[in-house]
C-alpha cells in the first residue's frame, strides 16, 4: 500500500500524487516493487534489506540520495509470551523527498508533534527521535513487567513466570543489538552532515539523537544485566526450594520404611503366635509404643546427622 503526504504548514497531509514530499510503502506488493525499482532506482537488495526483520542497521551514501536501513522496536500488545520484537525499516532521503519502507504503516504515526515539519530531512529526524523514544518507553514497560512477574514469583514459584523473564531477557538482548546499531547509522549520518553542509539546526539535532540512543543503550544495557542477576538468582531459589521439599519426602519416607517392615511382620500370624501368653489389648499397645519409639529415634538421628 502507497500513502503520500506532502508537507504544508508544519504537518504531513495526505495527498495522491506519486511525486510527493513524503511516501510510504506499507509492505508493497509487486506492483508497487516495481515502482520503487523503475521511477525511484531502489535495487532488489535495499528493498528485501527494508522488508528484513533481522537486518543490520546500516546507511548508504549515494550521489544523489542517501540510503538507510533503521531498527525500530514493534508495537506491543501485552499478550502471549511477553515478547518485545524488533523489525527493520527503509529510508531513501534526498533533498526533496523521503521514501519509507516498511511492513506497516507505524513508522510516521506520530510525527510533527514535537517541532514543525518544514523538509524532508525534518521528518526523517523526527522519525529517528520517535523511534528512539519509543525504545525508551518499551524499556519503562519492561521494567514494570518484571517487577510484577517477580511479586508473582516470590508467590506462586512457578515456571511460567520464570520462562516469561527468560522472554523479557532475551527481548533486551535484541533491543541492545538493535539500539547499538542505530548508534552507528546516527554516528555516519552526523559526520556525512558535517561534509554536506546541514543546517546548525539539522546537525544540532543529530546531535540531540546520538546522545538519546546512547542513553537508551545504557539503560537497556543496566536492564539486561539485572535481569541476567534476576533469572540465576530466581533459578537457584527455585532449585532450592525444590531440595528442601525433597529432603522433607526423603526424611519421612526413611522414617516409615521401617516401620512398614515392622507393622508388615506385626501383621502376621508370628507376633500372634509370639505373644500367645499375652493378652492382645496388652501386647499390641505394647508394639505400637514400641513403633513411635523406632519412629522417634531415627528422626532425632537424622536431624543430627543433617547439621
Amino acid at each position: 500500500m502507497i500513502k503520500s503526504f506532502q508537507l504544508t504548514q508544519g504537518a504531513l497531509q495526505s495527498v495522491e500524487r506519486i511525486d510527493a514530499d513524503v511516501m510510504l510503502f506499507s509492505n508493497p506488493d509487486a506492483a508497487e516493487r516495481d515502482l520503487l525499482h523503475s521511477h525511484f532506482k531502489l535495487d532488489e537488495h535495499a528493498l528485501a534489506s527494508a522488508l528484513d526483520p533481522d537486518e543490520v542497521s546500516r546507511i548508504e551514501f549515494h550521489p544523489d540520495n542517501l540510503f538507510l536501513i533503521w531498527k525500530r522496536p514493534e508495537n506491543y500488545s501485552g499478550a502471549g509470551s511477553l515478547a518485545f520484537e524488533v523489525s527493520s525499516c527503509g529510508l531513501l532521503f534526498c533533498e526533496h523527498r523521503l521514501l519509507v519502507i516498511a511492513t506497516d504503516d507505524a513508522p510516521l504515526s506520530g510525527l510533527g508533534l514535537r517541532q514543525p515539519l518544514n523538509s524532508p530531512l525534518d521528518v526523517l529526524l523526527d522519525l529517528l527521535f520517535n523511534n528512539i523514544h519509543h525504545y525508551l518507553g518499551h524499556l519503562k514497560v519492561i521494567k514494570m513487567v518484571a517487577r510484577e512477574l517477580q511479586q508473582k514469583f516470590n508467590a506462586s514459584m512457578q515456571n511460567q513466570h520464570l520462562i516469561q523473564m527468560f522472554n523479557l531477557s532475551e527481548s533486551l538482548i535484541y533491543y541492545i543489538n538493535a539500539i547499538h546499531s542505530n548508534g552507528a547509522v546516527l554516528t555516519r549520518l552526523r559526520n556525512h552532515a558535517g561534509k554536506e553542509l546541514f543546517s546548525a539546526e539539522a546537525i544540532g539535532l543529530i546531535d540531540d539523537l546520538i546522545i538519546e540512543n546512547n542513553q537508551c543503550y545504557k539503560q537497556a544495557e543496566i536492564y539486561s544485566t539485572v535481569f541476567s542477576g534476576l533469572i540465576d538468582a530466581r533459578g537457584n531459589l527455585m532449585n532450592n526450594s525444590m531440595n528442601n521439599l525433597l529432603r522433607k519426602l526423603t526424611l519421612i519416607n526413611v522414617v516409615f520404611l521401617p516401620l512398614n517392615l515392622i507393622a508388615s511382620i506385626g501383621g502376621m500370624s508370628e507376633f500372634s503366635m509370639m505373644t500367645a501368653g499375652a493378652p492382645w489389648w496388652v501386647s499390641y499397645p505394647l508394639f505400637l509404643m514400641a513403633m513411635m519409639m523406632g519412629a522417634g529415634m531415627m528422626v532425632l538421628g537424622l536431624r543430627r546427622l543433617a547439621k
